[in-house]
């Protein structure tokens, strides 16, 4: 028997049970509409009108704040307006930003609750998340919150994940997101609310930072969002881009390069799968990237005569200024090391 003819004999019965559920759903419905009114979008995806504007927004005055925290914000601000929007962590939810506060614990006898103890699995919360996308289908956001070498004394052994931006980028039908402040990461929830058939990740840091002038919730849309540019005619003499907690290093050096009479352009790059090209025009083929990670895949963006700031080893136990001196993370190593040598200044 063919594997065709096999599988092809389960259709009758599987036609009858889904008739069977629109039934009982539909005498669900009438006993009780607004649950069932409630119930509907969750299964069938359908987000309410301008849930959207829930999320926060960020000024350049705003304060400065880990991405971690701001996740936090995005999080909560969502599970209030969101039907359906559960989260969880593996018993670090207080630690790592990723606590519903408006809910309980999932369990038993409070179904109705949001957070999810998976206990100390990192894998197995991997796994159970990807059952539920599978039964819904339910989209999946995995929020990572100890990003590069700003961890500091936490050390390289645990805390520093040097090559893991780059694993996640090489997943295929995955998005993976890296934004550098408040705006950046209510952008990449929004966009990864909407996929329930793509997995997004999350890489956030804890370190507070600021919000820089120029980002956007909207500019995530692109994955690559020019956030300065003093050139004309889309035609900037270097163009820096960086990702994360490096893009403030990219807007510093540039105004270190700009009081020397060049034009530059500054590129968040936040999510690799959703770059447009118009941020990169092709004319333009002197870029530096700048990322507190493995450089590895940065070359099909930098081109040929382009050049790369990252870390190609593993990390080390010292305090995060340090660490970024030692590593030549610094405005000082991308102007000196990388601009110059370019443009030859």
């Amino acid at each position: 028997m063919s594997h065709s003819s096999h599988w092809s004999r389960q259709t009758p019965e599987g036609s009858a049970l889904e008739s069977n559920w629109n039934a009982t759903f539909a005498a669900y419905q009438k006993k009780y509409p607004e649950e069932a009114a409630e119930l509907k979008p969750i299964i069938t995806g359908e987000l309410p009108a301008g849930w959207e504007k829930a999320l926060p927004t960020h000024t350049p005055e705003s304060p400065g704040d880990a991405t971690r925290n701001l996740s936090q914000q995005c999080l909560n601000a969502l599970a209030k307006v969101v039907p359906g929007f559960i989260g969880g962590s593996a018993d670090l939810a207080s630690s790592n930003m990723t606590l519903l506060k408006a809910f309980g614990d999932f369990q038993k006898a409070t179904p109705e609750e949001r957070n999810l103890r998976f206990g100390v699995r990192e894998h197995g919360m991997g796994a159970i998340c990807n059952g539920i996308a599978l039964h819904n289908p339910a989209g999946v956001i995995y929020v990572m919150t100890h990003d590069s070498i700003g961890l500091g004394e936490d050390g390289p052994t645990t805390h520093q994940p040097i090559e893991h931006i780059a694993s996640f980028r090489a997943m295929p039908n995955t998005l993976m997101f890296r934004p550098t402040d408040g705006n950046e990461t209510a952008g990449a929830y929004k966009i990864s609310v909407t996929k329930r058939k793509t997995p997004s990740i999350l890489a956030l840091y804890r370190q507070n930072l600021p919000q820089l002038p120029g980002t956007s919730i909207e500019g995530v849309e692109k994955g690559g969002n020019t956030i300065s540019d003093n050139s004309s005619g889309n035609n900037p003499d270097v163009i820096l881009i960086g990702t994360g907690s490096e893009l403030e290093i990219a807007a510093q050096a540039a105004e270190v390069i700009m009081k020397e009479g060049k034009t530059v352009r500054v590129v968040s790059f936040v999510c690799w799968e959703l770059f447009e090209e118009s941020v990169l025009p092709s004319g333009v083929s002197a870029r530096v990237s700048i990322e507190a990670a493995s450089t590895f895949g940065w070359g099909k963006i930098y081109g040929g005569r382009g050049k790369s700031i990252g870390i190609n080893s593993f990390g080390a136990s010292a305090p995060a200024p340090l660490l970024s001196k030692e590593f030549g993370i610094t405005v000082e190593a991308v102007v000196d090391l990388k601009i110059r040598t370019i443009l030859s200044i």
